[in-house]
Order: structure tokens, then C-alpha cells, then sequence
């Protein structure tokens, strides 16, 4: 068993709620989550990277270091990020208080934020800052990446309409375990209706 893996482990089981998965994410999942974000996209906020597989990604993909912003509540996995990813800002702070965060002030904004968090575990409440927060720190043309084991979009459609989003399913991954689904939200265009 890898060390990654019993990180997520002791994790897991000290704080089943908070983090999502038993182990981290396959090489599959992180190539789906990662496939559209470019060195031009800019920016990256990452939520809730674990022990790092889409940080890792991220970076093969030209994303460069300064360019990232973990966002990692659990202190054992943000030090091991903070040794891993030496030229990358890690957070340690909750995802669901990004939209009041003094850390984003002299930032520019992000051009996609990409989440490892287990949303569908959570209140419809926490959803909503989370994803409010995000979009608080990107571009108008941003995109927040999702992945899910469900079988839809762990974002409710009241959330997304509250919020003036929408979802679209990017592909699924069957070669995950669980198999998964990767989701891009973005702001609807000014003349869409909301539904």
C-alpha cells in the first residue's frame, strides 16, 4: 500500500465527512478533471487536493507553479503538499470561506478552479459558498472542474440557477475506481434564461 494511500486512510477514517474518497485519485480521473485547463488558462485555484494527483497534473500540463493555489483544510495533507509542490501556494483554510479570503486580494483572478471536494456529502448551504467563493476569484470566461461517482451533477439545479451557472458533463472515466464523471460550471451568458 503507498504512502499516499494511508494518508487518505487515517484521513478518511479520523473525518469520513470531510474527505470524500478512502484513496487518491487515478492517473484516468486526473488526466478528465485536468483535460481542458492549459498554460493559458492562467491561473488555477485547486479545492481540496488531497495528497496532489491533479496538482501533479496540473503541472505536467504546463500550469506553472506560481500559477497554483491549493486550497487544503486537512494540516496533514497540506504539509505534504507544502513538501511536494515546494514552488506552489498552499492554504490551509476551509473551501467554503474563499469568498471573504484576504489571500486572493493582490491575485489575478483564475482562469478555472478545479475541485477534489466530495460535494455531494454536503449542505446545499456549504455548496453554495463554496462555488459562490470560487467564482468570486475568476475571470467572467472561468470554469469550475468537478468530478463525481454519482450519476449526475453533485451542484442541485437551485444552486446553479441561484447562482447564475451551468453545468455540462465534460465525459465520464470508467477506467476510475469508482468510475466517475467530470462536470464544467460556468456563468451563463447574459441573454440565457434561467429554466
Amino acid at each position: 500500500m503507498s504512502n499516499d494511500v494511508l494518508i487518505f486512510l487515517r484521513s478518511w477514517v479520523s473525518e469520513p465527512l470531510r474527505v470524500g474518497a478512502i484513496a487518491p485519485s487515478g492517473g484516468a480521473l486526473a488526466d478528465l478533471i485536468t483535460r481542458e485547463i492549459t498554460p493559458a488558462t492562467g491561473p488555477v485555484i485547486e479545492l481540496g487536493p488531497g495528497t496532489g494527483a491533479f496538482t501533479k497534473r496540473l503541472l505536467k500540463r504546463g500550469v506553472r507553479a506560481e500559477d497554483l493555489t491549493l486550497v487544503e483544510y486537512g494540516s496533514e495533507f497540506a504539509t505534504l503538499l507544502q513538501l511536494r509542490y515546494p514552488g506552489v501556494r498552499v492554504l490551509r483554510q476551509d473551501a467554503a470561506r474563499l469568498s471573504g479570503s484576504r489571500h486572493f486580494k493582490d491575485v489575478k483572478p483564475a482562469g478555472a478552479v478545479v475541485s477534489g471536494l466530495p460535494l455531494v456529502g454536503m449542505s446545499m448551504r456549504k455548496i453554495m459558498s463554496i462555488l459562490g467563493g470560487a467564482f468570486t476569484h475568476m475571470r467572467p470566461d472561468g470554469a469550475f472542474y468537478q468530478f463525481t461517482y454519482s450519476m449526475r451533477c453533485p451542484v442541485p439545479p437551485a444552486i446553479l440557477d441561484r447562482l447564475g451557472l451551468e453545468a455540462k458533463l465534460v465525459d465520464r472515466i470508467i477506467l476510475n475506481v469508482p468510475p466517475a464523471a467530470v462536470y464544467r460550471i460556468t456563468r451563463r451568458a447574459a441573454n440565457q434564461e434561467v429554466a
